[in-house]
């Protein structure tokens, strides 16, 4: 039986993209940005942690910000199902 619940990691990607769309300035949009594509490598067990590391600090830690809680909710699904 497929469940009922939305997925915590694509529900936080659409907070993110609204949230952009709120950023006043380049760099809050840049963190916006980061943050969704670390949960979405994190849903396609993908890493770009090495490409974000020149990024501007804030960037690189909103990057993994995203890469790592969606690690821990990816991981959290798999042990449900199991």
């Amino acid at each position: 039986m497929a469940s009922t619940t939305p997925n915590p990691v694509i529900f936080r990607m659409e907070w993110c993209r609204q949230q952009r769309t709120k950023a006043h300035t380049r760099p809050e949009h840049e963190g916006w940005r980061a943050e969704e594509e670390g949960l979405r490598d994190a849903l396609l067990n993908r890493d770009h942690t090495k490409e974000y590391r020149n990024a501007p600090p804030g960037v690189f830690e909103r990057y993994l910000l995203g890469f790592q809680d969606g690690q821990a909710h990816v991981r959290a699904t798999r042990v449900d199902l199991n």
